[in-house]
């Protein structure tokens, strides 16, 4: 006598499995794609890395164990690829120049450093839809806070492991248990690593965290205005009048970078007389205000892309202005490299003229 066997499960056809895997990883990206920049200061190599993680994700979702969380899973497959990148990079640090030496205190800045990779910005459209608060009450940083610039760069100087535990544990809010199972490691370990990594954070931090970025207001969209028209009209004293007293100049890839208003007024008083005319276009990033600068050319007219300005405000003032000189770094913003003519400011006609051009490494 034959006896009915019991009905076997189908596996999904390759098609649904893509499916399947699509519906699952896509809304994840972005958030990815954030934790990656937070572990590796770098808008690009995160791009990379979360590319890398959906590849592997898809190789291995076979093996997926359907009844634990697909996010746990997708940021231990993130997580391991930025440790493996950081393992392999020549320089384990993205920093900025004033973590590396003291402020200039004479000019003119000696030659840029183009062999450094340098510290990036993020692009605030990689943000939309990450929600600004902490993503649960454990987290001690806001999804806000944890990109800030000042932020980004100060977690750089941690090892990875601590860097890890920090952003597993404090900004998105896991328990220090399911961070050990993400890593492979022990509860021990982990809350070692991250009492480590406050420690550090502390002594870079007097008040025990960086000063939030204020949310734009009509002070700021003022400020930012005011900014605008000093840049393009090379207006010296409106652009001082907004810098804080103590603010901070930084330019990668030069390593001088510069402090007070009259250090920051001298060096570009030098600067702006090398400088054709100038047009800035207003974007953010890293949840701050900031410009892409394009440069008239006096060859043709056109504008090129010259820099990405983020600004660090506090108290209605800038505290820190930081210069990204770097073209390549448009394509994240979704910025064109090359504007077509139109009409300068009237005010540096003559420059364009005269064939000026700014400062800009090789």
């Amino acid at each position: 006598m034959m006896t009915a066997r019991a009905p076997t499960r189908k596996r999904p056809t390759a098609s649904r499995a893509s499916q399947d895997f699509t519906r699952l990883a896509e809304p994840l990206r972005r958030e990815l794609k954030v934790h990656c920049y937070r572990m590796l200061g770098s808008v690009h190599e995160a791009e990379d890395l979360v590319q890398d993680t959906n590849l592997r994700a898809w190789r291995s979702y076979g093996s997926f164990d359907s009844t634990g969380s697909f996010r746990a899973w997708m940021y231990k497959i993130a997580t391991n690829a930025c440790l493996n990148a950081i393992e392999r990079r020549k320089n384990a640090q993205r920093l900025l120049p004033n973590q590396l030496r003291p402020a200039a205190t004479q000019l003119p800045p000696g030659a840029p450093v183009t062999d450094v990779a340098w510290l990036e910005p993020l692009p605030d459209s990689e943000l939309s839809g990450v929600p600004d608060e902490a993503p649960t009450p454990e987290a001690r940083y806001s999804s806000r806070e944890s990109v800030q610039l000042a932020f980004i760069a100060t977690i750089q100087e941690l090892p990875p492991r601590q860097r890890v535990a920090l952003l597993l544990c404090d900004v998105l809010g896991w328990a220090a248990a399911e961070a050990a199972t993400l890593l492979g490691s022990s509860t021990a370990s982990i809350n070692s690593a991250l009492q480590r990594a406050r420690e550090s954070l502390a002594k870079r931090c007097p008040e025990g965290r960086l000063p939030a970025t204020p949310r734009p207001d009509p002070a700021q969209q003022q400020l930012i205005g005011r900014y605008l028209k000093a840049w393009e009209g090379h207006d010296l004293d409106a652009f001082v009048a907004l810098l804080k007293e103590d603010a901070a100049a930084v330019m990668p890839p030069w390593l001088e970078w510069y402090v007070g208003r009259e250090m920051i007024r001298s060096f570009f008083a030098m600067a702006w007389k090398s400088c054709g005319g100038l047009h800035l276009v207003p974007t953010a990033a890293n949840g701050q205000p900031a410009f892409a600068v394009y440069e008239a050319s006096s060859a043709d007219g056109q504008w090129r892309a010259h820099s990405i300005h983020v600004l660090t405000v506090n108290s209605e003032a800038i505290s820190t202005l930081t210069l990204f000189i770097e073209p390549r770094l448009f394509a994240a913003f979704g910025l064109p490299l090359i504007l077509p003519p139109g009409p300068a400011p009237a005010a540096l006609a003559s420059s364009l003229n005269e064939g000026k051009s700014c400062p800009r490494p090789e």
